[in-house]
């Protein structure tokens, strides 16, 4: 059974564990809601479907024709993500009245890894970052990625005809996504898309604001789904960035749909681990005189069934 990042917070009885897994869940709109499968060693391999056997009607004393469905073998690989924070003693000593300056670094550090996860997740391209995995920008294609419009189309534009349409895309961008719903699944988009959308919402309904169970976060629904903002990567720039080219436009963004699910029988995006969020307090440094406290995380992702997620491209912020 895949346990979420807050589902393991609560069930962690390492306050240290418990602490950062507390803050990945605060800081990151990925990680708070993807359930991550345990599995063994440090590769998961499945059967996808490649063709499916045939069927007919037949007349009475008349023989099926016998044909057999084909499956092909994928694998997900484990990657290892996470860093140390160190922190002199001297420090601790001198300005520890002030804060807990091991803990100040540890959440500084689970905030870095929280942002770049979420960066990899949509964006993640190991023939970049061969150390890393690819995101759902790679793994994504034919009728999983929809075009708004040959130019891009506005979210508000007129907030009439143009609102409707943009609602129509996002409408047609749910639908690739069979079973996603308020519970499982989650669009998204930037802020600024974000911004226009609720201006959009004003006039034509449909968005809400709500406390989001899951989370207890005030989040923005489009018809009960949560429309969430990935935020920034760790040079500062959009994770959705409103650059990409759509025709004669180069201020188009993207928006997703996720579902997550458990496993991969549940056709969903299931994130993978072996033994989880690990955290070390491995004390004094022999080598010089600082504290220093690992952050650890054997993880990957896996798209099940192909259609799990799907990307709206062309989104214009206007």
């Amino acid at each position: 059974m895949a346990v979420t990042l807050a589902q393991a917070a609560l069930l962690s009885e390492n306050d240290l564990q418990r602490g950062v897994l507390e803050v990945f869940v605060q800081e990151s709109p990925v990680l708070d809601r993807l359930p991550l499968m345990s599995i063994e060693g440090n590769a998961y391999a499945y059967n996808k479907e490649a063709t499916l056997p045939g069927v007919a009607f037949r007349s009475v004393n008349e023989a099926y024709v016998e044909s057999t469905g084909t499956v092909v073998q994928a694998t997900e690989s484990l990657v290892i993500f996470g860093g140390d924070a160190d922190v002199d003693r001297f420090i601790v000593q001198t300005r520890g009245n002030l804060n807990d300056q091991r803990a100040v670094q540890t959440r500084l550090k689970v905030k870095a890894a929280s942002y770049k996860f979420q960066d990899h997740f949509f964006n993640g391209d190991v023939t970049v970052d061969t150390k890393g995995f690819d995101g759902l920008k790679k793994r994504l294609t034919g009728a999983q990625v929809i075009s708004a419009g040959t130019n891009g189309i506005p979210v508000l534009g007129n907030g009439g005809t143009d609102s409707h349409a943009f609602a129509d895309k996002l409408d047609e961008l749910i639908a690739a996504v069979p079973g996603i719903n308020g519970s499982n699944g989650a669009i998204y988009a930037n802020a600024a898309v974000q911004g226009k959308f609720r201006s959009a919402g004003r006039r034509i309904g449909g968005v809400e604001m709500i406390r989001e169970d899951l989370t207890g976060k005030r989040i923005l629904t489009w018809n009960g789904i949560p429309f969430l903002d990935p935020g920034s990567n760790l040079a500062g720039g959009l994770i959705l960035p409103q650059t990409e080219v759509q025709g004669s436009s180069s201020v188009a963004s993207s928006i997703y749909a996720v579902k997550f699910g458990d496993d991969e029988t549940e056709q969903a995006v299931t994130g993978l681990t072996n033994g989880g969020v690990m955290v070390d307090d491995l004390g004094q440094l022999q080598s010089q005189p600082a504290y220093r406290t690992r952050i650890e995380f054997y993880c990957g992702l896996a798209t099940f069934g192909g259609r799990g997620a799907a990307r709206l491209t062309g989104v214009l912020a206007s």
